[in-house]
């Protein structure tokens, strides 16, 4: 018999919800890291996508988990334990330092804050593609997570400090894509840059496939922010709709502003109008209307449009650092944007129906939430380019961060004995007699 707390619906669409998340991450992105690289690094890239999807499972369970969303330890984190008995995951879930509940088990709401979990850690990876050893991204993902993710999901979404400043976040423009944006953008400076040979020349090999993965991580964005009122209700689907109008008006700017500027719309430069957009609309999904979805969409297509395509090109820094897939246009400065425009654009009904009544934004009377938002980016950022530099330097002492010279050349085959594709014979690396 159902306990009396128990939606079936809310449950449904809450395990709905995490599954497509989770199918951003495998297969979504590691068809799209596979497809944008070069043929050498297809399958480290996406090897690198599932490995980070399991590990932080295993971790997420067993002591992270309660760290993020769990009783408060300090006013950043949680009390590190498991949350794998029977007992844990039937009861109703509940995020105490918060002081919410939802009407789904607890087992639901462990899988789908791991989806969350598990794609920041992916989207990390997208700015040390090519170079990075993958016994250091094994070591690093447990430590980022239990070190970084954990301090910034307590602290906007488990009840911590900036949750009760009244910094707002829908769905992981902070906790997720500044983060992410800003520990790659470290990561990358910290481990060094890609051969130049593959700095200069990295086409991608299969730009179908990473159509394909992006198509994955649109569609699955559905789950993204219409999972996060933890209830199939009137605010999940107003989230759905504004992360669609969003992304598509990023994605058509950016086309338009690529054409204008090179004189060819290119599918990979949609892309990543499309990821600047869902970035953006995250942590304002269910707090703003339709008009505001479409006026976001024309700054998340424009803004990170100019920072990687002008100043990527002219500013020294940008040049020196190596952020293999522009990770960080594409999610620490979307997800920036997205953050502060929320404290401009959040309506008092919007906010009212997602449960922070008193935090809606500057056009409708309340000016200090901009200044709350500028607030929760700066810690998010501070914490993240400190973590993730220290986190990284301590591996460093034990193995190498970089691959091997000559590994760097051969790319898949010298690192994992595998090729992405086979182009002779039954499945054969090189041509043999009679292909």
């Amino acid at each position: 018999m159902a306990a009396n707390w128990l939606s079936p619906g809310d449950t449904a669409w809450q395990l709905t919800a995490a599954t497509i998340v989770g199918l951003q991450s495998v297969p979504g992105l590691a068809l799209l890291y596979g497809g944008i690289v070069k043929k050498k690094w297809a399958v480290n890239s996406a090897f690198m996508v599932f490995y980070a999807f399991a590990a932080v499972l295993i971790a997420w369970l067993l002591w992270a988990y309660n760290m993020g969303f769990g009783h408060q330890l300090l006013p950043f984190v949680g009390f590190p334990h498991p949350i794998a008995t029977m007992a844990d995951e039937l009861k109703q879930a509940a995020i105490p330092a918060a002081g919410a509940t939802a009407a789904f088990p607890m087992s639901a709401m462990v899988y789908f804050q791991f989806v969350f979990a598990a794609i920041t850690l992916i989207l990390i990876a997208g700015s040390v593609l090519g170079r990075m050893s993958f016994l250091a991204w094994m070591l690093f993902v447990p430590a980022w997570l239990t070190l970084s993710y954990t301090v910034g999901a307590f602290s906007l979404w488990g009840g911590g400090w900036l949750a009760q400043m009244g910094v707002i976040d829908y769905s992981g423009g902070y906790v997720i894509h500044l983060a992410a944006g800003i520990a790659g953008f470290t990561a990358a400076a910290v481990i060094g840059p890609r051969l130049p040979r593959d700095r200069e020349n990295f086409l991608p090999n299969n730009v179908l496939i990473f159509l394909a993965g992006a198509g994955l991580l649109w569609l699955g964005w559905n789950g993204f922010n219409g999972g996060d009122p933890y209830a199939a209700s009137a605010d999940a689907g107003a989230a759905v709709l504004n992360t669609n109008v969003t992304t598509a008006m990023s994605l058509l700017v950016w086309t338009v502003l690529d054409y204008t500027y090179f004189g060819k719309p290119s599918a990979v430069g949609a892309v990543q109008g499309m990821i600047t957009g869902l970035v953006a609309i995250t942590p304002a999904a269910g707090f703003i209307n339709g008009y505001e979805a479409i006026l976001l969409g024309i700054l998340s297509g424009s803004i990170p449009w100019f920072t990687m395509n002008v100043l990527g090109k002219k500013m020294a820094l940008f040049r020196k650092v190596d952020d293999t897939l522009g990770v960080f246009h594409t999610h620490a400065v979307a997800g920036l944007l997205g953050g502060i425009f929320t404290g401009f654009f959040a309506t008092k009904a919007g906010t009212a129906a997602f449960g922070v009544a008193g935090d809606y934004g500057l056009i409708y009377g309340n000016a200090y939430q901009v200044v709350k938002q500028l607030i929760g980016a700066g810690f998010i950022i501070v914490l993240n380019v400190v973590m993730t530099y220290i986190i990284l330097k301590i591996i460093g002492f034990f193995v190498p961060l970089r691959m091997k010279e000559e590994d760097l050349l051969i790319g898949d085959d010298a690192i994992h004995g595998e090729e992405a594709y086979a182009f002779y014979g039954e499945g054969d690396r090189k041509p043999v007699r009679g292909d």
